[in-house]
């Protein structure tokens, strides 16, 4: 049995989290410079992304992998909902559509949750525990380069029903480790973490051709060309 699943995957995740830091969306987000259509198409991708994984976890919710892990708290649906009714209006439905590589997301998060549903822990863990901690500093990047007042915009990264954040990682760390796998197994978890990083840049390389028409291609070559050592790799647990 593999007890110590946190600690895996936090180490096994590290090179991927700085990775994803320095795709050219990400640091001109970092530098406080995102436009509203990029930011709402960022956001809209991810509806259709969390729609399915949440979804998929429901699903399992009796799969002893999957159990310890359930905390319907994390659920992001509903405030993506509220997100897109306020960048698109009330018909946001029949306006936004996951991007190709949001696509290719979806499908894989399917494959698993037919196949192999304890390895979509890879994907919860990289998800919710980054919004829950770089997430609240591109909150704030988000409200005041768009000039949003209170959490209009933003609710997405903003979890109601998790006031004290740090205890909460405390405890789904404690959940993590409470998981029945094998090492072949955490191993596999890891893999996928470390995919769902990856799945995230390609979504935002997808919104880099808007963000230059935004800024112009000189702006963004500035912004870019430094190598980020990874700002917001705070302590996830």
């Amino acid at each position: 049995m593999s007890s110590n699943l946190a600690i895996k995957l936090r180490s096994g995740t590290q090179k991927a989290h700085t990775a994803a830091e320095n795709v050219g969306f990400m640091k001109c987000f970092l530098k406080g410079v995102v436009d509203r259509e990029s930011f709402a198409k960022f956001l809209s991708n991810l509806y259709f992304v969390y729609t399915e994984l949440e979804a998929a976890i429901k699903s399992h919710v009796n799969n002893p992998a999957i159990a310890p892990i359930y905390f319907p708290e994390l659920n992001r649906q509903t405030s993506l909902e509220k997100d897109m009714m306020f960048y698109y209006g009330h018909d946001w439905r029949n306006l936004i559509s996951p991007s190709p590589s949001a696509q290719t997301y979806i499908k894989h998060i399917r494959e698993l949750a037919a196949t192999a549903p304890a390895l979509l822990i890879g994907h919860t863990y990289t998800r919710y525990m980054g919004d829950l901690s770089g997430g609240q500093m591109l909150q704030k990047v988000a409200q005041s380069t768009l000039k949003l007042s209170g959490y209009e915009g933003t609710s997405f990264y903003n979890f109601e029903q998790i006031p004290d954040k740090k205890a909460f990682k405390d405890k789904y760390r404690q959940a993590l480790d409470s998981i029945p796998v094998d090492e072949a197994t955490a191993d596999k978890i890891v893999t996928e973490a470390v995919s769902a990083f990856q799945f995230n840049m390609q979504m935002a390389k997808d919104l880099e051709a808007n963000l230059i028409k935004a800024l112009g291609q000189a702006v963004f070559n500035n912004l870019t060309n430094t190598h980020n050592p990874g700002s917001t790799e705070a302590p996830v647990m």
